[in-house]
């Protein structure tokens, strides 16, 4: 729900006193023994997946090793959760940690409200001429640094090998080469697509397979009512009634993962982080080369994928400030990350571990790495992070029957503009 104008002054202004009275020994933020090493405790929370977050767990633990009188507390919030458990703690003044694994769309949500400390002229930001312009920009909120790349990533086809050879069926280009396989996989008691019905991150790919996107944040327009939107509401219907795809709005990650890892579908939608989860399935272990990684379908305009990724960031109320700093600093290096890439094919976002050998021959960061030089920018606005609920509702409602797509584009945008009104939207 969105604050009120005063609410939220009134909290960014207590997160704020929070970063000024919490400076530890020094009474600035920092936190020293007395032979000027970094001491203290760094709380983390790691937004990451089962499939990842044992090695950022290592990884955040080998900070310690490098800084002996610190102690980092690493803590895994279910992503699905954590925006919202920030939000809580750091409005509250109590609870928040002192670096979190922000989504791309949280850091200006975030820092909007006071929430984050700036990173400009601090150790975090470390040789920032080496990110992936599209990286950074998600980290930029008026005109200042509040987080630091971690991973980037788009939305792509994955597909089973074996089960498109077995229909005969060749690798589909758009939605529709879709819905005309359906006949050729049900020969095979196989259903075509997952179609993921319960995240409005996965809605993005219709719309801007339609031509069409949330807002033209240029022109400050609100743009997902317009035909295109009530298109791609249209589409993902006509993918469930034509029995071309299985969805489900309530519990989707679950399962689509066990439905595409267990053969009962041969195509989803999914990124980068989805990998070491999706080769552990009965369908791949044993035998990766049966992964198959191609461009999201193409709708009736075009095709596009929505960018995405996460970052690091720093509370502002943090007691401990400069080893947070410099705990970011070591997690986002161009070494971890290369690790990254190594150890769960994640895309990096600095440009140097491009070039080293192990991330070059990554299959994945071959057919990924294109993906995200093409993907759709996303609004970097304070209000990004909300504009996905109203899609989620819409969504359900759509592919349940109890709404039109027409409706379903017209209430969105109706809410969009309620999201809006501080500006000038139109």
């Amino acid at each position: 729900m969105r604050r009120g104008i005063g609410t939220t002054a009134l909290v960014a202004a207590i997160a704020l006193a929070a970063t000024a009275c919490g400076g530890g020994d020094s009474g600035d933020g920092e936190k020293k023994n007395a032979g000027g090493e970094l001491s203290g405790t760094v709380e983390f929370w790691d937004t990451s997946g089962d499939a990842e977050k044992a090695f950022f767990k290592k990884v955040a633990e080998e900070f310690e090793e490098k800084h002996p009188e610190v102690d980092v507390k690493y803590v895994n919030v279910p992503f699905g959760e954590a925006s919202n458990k920030f939000k809580n703690a750091a409005g509250g003044g109590s609870g928040a940690p002192d670096v979190m694994r922000t989504e791309v769309a949280w850091v200006a949500d975030f820092a909007s409200l006071g929430y984050l400390a700036p990173l400009d002229d601090t150790a975090a930001v470390d040789n920032k001429d080496d990110y992936l312009p599209q990286a950074w920009g998600s980290t930029q909120y008026d005109g200042k640094t509040y987080a630091v790349p971690q991973v980037i990533d788009t939305l792509a086809l994955f597909y089973n090998k074996g089960l498109l050879e077995k229909a005969g069926v060749e690798v589909p280009q758009s939605v529709e080469e879709i819905k005309d396989s359906t006949d050729a996989f049900k020969k095979n008691d196989v259903t075509p697509f997952y179609l993921r019905g319960d995240d409005p991150y996965w809605f993005l790919p219709f719309l801007y397979g339609e031509g069409g996107d949330m807002l033209d944040a240029e022109a400050k327009k609100i743009t997902v009512d317009d035909e295109p939107g009530a298109k791609a509401f249209g589409v993902m219907k006509d993918l469930v009634d034509s029995k071309a795809a299985i969805t489900d709005t309530t519990n989707g990650w679950e399962n689509m993962q066990k439905s595409f890892k267990d053969g009962k579908v041969a195509m989803m939608v999914n990124g980068p982080w989805a990998i070491e989860d999706t080769l552990a399935g009965k369908q791949f272990k044993g035998d990766e080369d049966n992964l198959g990684v191609a461009a999201v379908p193409a709708g009736s305009a075009g095709q596009g994928a929505p960018q995405g990724g996460h970052n690091y960031s720093v509370y502002a109320g943090s007691d401990n400030l400069d080893a947070s700093y410099e705990f970011v600093k070591y997690m986002s290096s161009a070494e971890v990350q290369k690790r990254t890439t190594e150890e769960l094919s994640l895309l990096p976002t600095r440009t140097s571990v491009y070039e080293e050998k192990t991330v070059k021959d990554n299959q994945m960061v071959q057919f990924f790495k294109p993906a995200v030089d093409k993907a759709v920018e996303r609004p970097w606005i304070a209000e990004g992070n909300s504009l996905f609920e109203p899609l989620r509702v819409q969504m359900a409602d759509v592919l349940t029957g109890k709404t039109k797509p027409e409706a379903a584009a017209e209430k969105a945008g109706e809410e969009y503009a309620k999201l809006l009104k501080d500006g000038d939207w139109k």
